[in-house]
């Protein structure tokens, strides 16, 4: 099947038409995840990680399809055969061939906003001039760059145009401020954290630290802040200072803070004085006092414990009880052979009374420096 050829958005910004980010609780057509390949990113624990996937997958495709990324027929057929051992429906499952040079589809695959039902013309009820017509739902593209890192990332980046083809979506390129002096804004999935009525959180050190790992040059908080209202419509930001040790991406908000609903948030706390990570999330913790919603209410912070430090080969792995994805069937979450276990997955089955929450063994999977919401990206509904 040809797909249509779509012209991307000029200097027309999402917010400008409407558009907003939902929350990952609000209900779901797909969910977009990459079938995993590159060794390099689990070296000695790769021939387990699929079947992660497929523990993974069979839990989110009890209530919504799949759009699963491979790079050509063998890795479908391989995704075929583990994902029929394991009990998935392979109905539920659509192919979508595009290479890949990683398969961390959070940072890389495509961001969905929607268009408020009210930005429409209150005399008429038609669509403003340049609305889209067919659709409410877009799709931002963030220039993914390999979190300003590594070097293997342009087919990564480019999942986001095939998406739009694929489903026939407006596709806005995501633009800095006409002040700075890059076009392209850069940020991750994994980097921001809404609740969908406006309000974004993201951390210092992932998107304001001014050398390591600087996504965009010579952009300051102002304009970061700027950036993000405009291609995301979200009207309110809130900074927390760090994320925990051995984080990939450098302070990546979901290993830290997490909505369940419109205005209760879920955040670490390491209560060991002596580990590492005491310091910078308790800093975060002095942080949210100061935290108001879009319309000026304090949220309700509820603590999320810390799992016991992991290593492998002498290597402290981000382990995060945070990093859990919302899906429609089930809120899964990353399990890590830890007593805290059994608490995080109590505290997090009384905010989801919605949906079972179900933890899924990660000792393997964060070896790879990212877990479950990491490897996932929702499609709204």
């Amino acid at each position: 099947m040809l797909l249509p050829k779509l012209k991307a958005a000029a200097n027309i910004t999402p917010a400008d038409l409407g558009y907003t980010l939902p929350a990952e609780w609000e209900p779901h057509a797909t969910t977009w995840l990459a079938w995993p390949h590159n060794a390099t990113d689990w070296p000695g624990k790769f021939a387990v990680i699929p079947w992660v996937y497929g523990e993974m997958i069979r839990q989110i495709a009890a209530g919504e399809k799949i759009f699963l990324l491979v790079r050509h027929q063998k890795d479908a057929q391989h995704a075929r055969q583990i994902l029929q051992h394991v009990g998935v429906d392979l109905l539920k499952i659509q192919f979508v061939t595009h290479p890949t040079d990683r398969g961390w589809t959070r940072d890389t695959g495509p961001i969905f906003v929607k268009r408020n039902a009210e930005h429409r013309s209150a005399n008429s009820g038609r669509a403003m001039p340049g609305a889209p017509e067919k659709s409410e739902m877009a799709i931002v593209h963030f220039h993914f760059n390999g979190w300003a890192k590594y070097p293997n990332w342009r087919k990564d980046t480019k999942v986001p145009e095939t998406a739009a083809k694929l489903l026939g979506k407006k596709l806005f390129h995501a633009q800095c401020p006409a002040s700075a002096s890059t076009k392209n804004f850069v940020i991750e999935g994994g980097g921001i954290e809404v609740n969908g009525r406006g309000t974004l959180l993201a951390t210092e050190q992932c998107y304001l630290d001014p050398k390591v790992q600087v996504r965009n040059p010579g952009l300051g908080q102002k304009e970061i802040e700027a950036a993000l209202k405009a291609n995301l419509g979200v009207k309110n930001i809130f900074w927390l200072a760090k994320g925990p040790q051995g984080d990939d991406t450098h302070g990546h908000i979901d290993d830290v803070c997490r909505f369940v609903n419109a205005r209760t948030l879920v955040l670490v706390r390491e209560k060991n004085p002596r580990d590492e990570n005491y310091r910078p999330l308790a800093e975060n913790w002095e942080r949210i006092r100061d935290l108001r919603l879009e319309d000026g209410r304090k949220p309700e912070v509820i603590e999320l414990p810390m799992p016991s430090p992991l290593y492998f080969d002498g290597v402290r792995l981000p382990a995060s009880y945070a990093n859990f994805y919302i899906s429609n069937a089930a809120v899964i979450v990353p399990t890590f052979n830890d007593p805290n276990d059994r608490i995080a997955l109590g505290i997090l089955g009384e905010l989801f009374r919605d949906r079972p929450v179900v933890g899924i063994h990660a000792v393997d999977l964060v070896w790879g420096f990212g877990s479950l919401h990491c490897l996932t990206q929702q499609q709204p509904a």
